[in-house]
């Protein structure tokens, strides 16, 4: 069993990320600096991470009140709404990007009502936000669902309030699940690129995001740009995401 899980992890996972990253700083002498470090390309850095973070927190936040009413509340179409949390997962990014243009765009609802949405920074975000909701809600979701309710029936006994028992008893088992979720969340933001295309213009140091950047460089057979951007992306989400797993250590 150790020998297939290292082999499909090897395969699927490991290998190609060093291949990435062997290509990558194999032109770190000559272009690596050059090409990762271009005004256009931190510009994207900026724009990315910070509309993935921000569509991150929001996700966050609401991704656990979804979960939060799935589990304890009891409504009519509670199933068939449950089932169209996952829709996101299934529906093409392209496909997204279209139904919000259509929403969103001039002839849409809002853009007759003189909201522009399309071609601008917050168009991006709502494709973020589309994108990567389901992941914060699958994963605070079971966690709800496991918690012993005795435990809080006790702590009403013993005398604490409605917050005092969230606070104390909820709350810390569902800070492992929150945070996995919003880092599913944030990175499934950074590598979005189907619905972003067709949501904003991708003009440079406007609405260009880094994952789009990479496929214009991949159209113009570009692949030393695509894959020294690649590299820095890949770095700076490892960065985050290994900062986050020593906060979820330090916390337990």
């Amino acid at each position: 069993m150790r020998f297939l899980m290292c082999f499909y992890f090897s395969t699927f996972l490991i290998f190609p990320i060093i291949f990435l990253f062997s290509k990558s700083y194999g032109f770190f002498f000559d272009i690596f600096w050059a090409r990762a470090f271009t005004p256009v390309a931190l510009c994207t850095y900026q724009l990315s991470f910070s509309l993935a973070f921000f569509a991150c927190v929001l996700n966050t936040f609401f991704g656990f009140v979804i979960a939060w009413v799935l589990v304890r509340y009891t409504f009519p179409g509670k199933k068939v709404f449950d089932a169209i949390v996952d829709l996101p997962f299934a529906l093409p990014t392209s496909v997204a990007g279209l139904s919000l243009c259509t929403i969103y765009g001039s002839k849409g609802w809002f853009g007759k009502l003189g909201v522009q949405v399309v071609f601008t920074k917050f168009g991006i975000l709502l494709a973020m936000i589309f994108v990567s909701l389901p992941f914060v809600v699958r994963s605070v979701q079971p966690v709800l669902r496991s918690i012993n309710k005795q435990f809080e029936e006790a702590a009403w006994c013993l005398g604490a309030t409605s917050w005092q028992t969230f606070l104390k008893v909820v709350w810390p088992t569902l800070i492992p699940a929150l945070f996995t979720g919003m880092i599913l969340s944030f990175s499934r933001c950074i590598g979005e690129y189907g619905s972003i295309v067709l949501l904003s213009s991708n003009f440079a140091f406007k609405d260009l995001v880094t994952s789009v950047l990479i496929f214009q460089c991949l159209e113009q057979y570009d692949y030393t740009g695509a894959t020294v951007l690649g590299s820095v992306l890949l770095f700076f989400c490892f960065c985050f995401f290994f900062l986050v797993n020593l906060i979820l250590a330090y916390l337990k």
